[in-house]
């Protein structure tokens, strides 16, 4: 079944070329219903018919990403040549791939943490560009004295799942800090709004979770935890956090839109990075969970400038899967450097 769901048909004026490589990949129309089109400024004029039409699938409610809605209502995608649909995803990775490697959508955004494990499997979805770095965190509880990343020894972290990239990433950095993530702490699963309750009950002493719902945790808790890490401390400054992924036949065909995808997103990336209240105040047509204040604080904690492509890329792939290899996510026998190889590509 498709995860996809567009009410928009192509403009009429889209070349032949290019509506006969949609059709092939799956259509101008879309049947499923985990994704919808996000953002009550989508409705607008029909675009120009020189512009290439382009489905971006994303999550609507990831404040890390309000910058591909800086580039659709900006314009700065028309810029590159593409009328954008944005549709909101609402399904898993893998479904988010399938759509991909068939050709239900031309673009995605997800987490680096998230796809390399499906990638390894073998989609045909190649990761073009990474976006930014950070929106994973790890906080302690002051008054359970997890207040540094030495003392967590003999103590329980909260997660939303097993499989997620929060106890994915923390295991990883927990162990390069010393600290064996399988023996010297617990991991305990919880709802993610229960959480924080979680922590003042005593079950857990230390959460690991995405933002924005671990600053709400953090906002309504009165000073009661302290951060320990993120996914951007120390060696990880510079690493991507979400990547922006195509369809391997899209790339073979139309590399050219591949391109005009990364820079429209480089772009906007770097314009937010400078402008977060207007970035802020953009991304609210899209989603409340938070104030437009909170949404500044919180891109203060990512990095914005920091956006892979290329080599560069390549080798932030390679060392992600490295580590995913060594904690067991990935197969023992996956050659890391060959599977960056075969997941990544250079279109700009």
């Amino acid at each position: 079944m498709s995860i996809l769901k567009s009410s928009t048909a192509l403009p009429t004026g889209v070349d032949s070329a290019r509506r006969a490589l949609l059709k092939a990949a799956g259509g101008a129309a879309l049947a499923a219903p985990l994704l919808t089109l996000g953002g009550n400024v989508w409705a607008q004029a029909a675009a120009p018919a020189k512009l290439t039409p382009l489905r971006f699938a994303w999550n609507q409610n990831s404040f890390c990403l309000a910058s591909v809605a800086v580039a659709r209502d900006t314009g700065i995608f028309k810029k590159n040549g593409l009328d954008v649909s944005l549709i909101n995803y609402e399904g898993t990775t893998d479904q988010l791939l399938e759509s991909l490697a068939t050709g239900k959508a031309e673009a995605a955004v997800g987490m680096i943490h998230r796809w390399l494990k499906p990638l390894e499997s073998g989609f045909n979805v190649k990761i073009v560009a990474g976006l930014h770095g950070g929106c994973i965190r790890l906080v302690g509880y002051k008054a359970a004295g997890a207040t540094s990343i030495a003392n967590l020894r003999g103590k329980t972290i909260g997660v939303r799942g097993l499989d997620q990239p929060s106890k994915h990433f923390f295991s990883v950095y927990l162990k390069k800090h010393g600290i064996d993530p399988d023996k010297d702490v617990t991991w305990r699963v919880y709802q993610p709004n229960l959480l924080g309750l979680a922590a003042q009950k005593g079950e857990v002493q230390a959460i690991a979770e995405f933002d924005p719902l671990l600053f709400t945790i953090e906002r309504d808790s009165k000073d009661a935890f302290v951060e320990l890490a993120s996914n951007i401390s120390g060696e990880y400054h510079n690493r991507v956090c979400c990547v922006v992924g195509v369809g391997g036949e899209l790339v073979t065909k139309s590399r050219p839109i591949a391109a005009a995808v990364v820079k429209s997103l480089v772009e906007a990336y770097d314009w937010s990075a400078d402008h977060h209240e207007e970035a802020a105040k953009i991304f609210l047509n899209y989603s409340t969970n938070v104030t437009q204040e909170e949404l500044v604080k919180l891109y203060r904690t990512l990095n914005l400038h920091h956006h892979a492509v290329g080599v560069d890329l390549r080798d932030e792939i390679t060392a992600f899967a490295q580590e995913f290899k060594e904690l067991g996510v990935l197969k023992p026998g996956t050659d890391v450097n060959k599977f960056a190889d075969h997941v990544f590509r250079k279109v700009v």
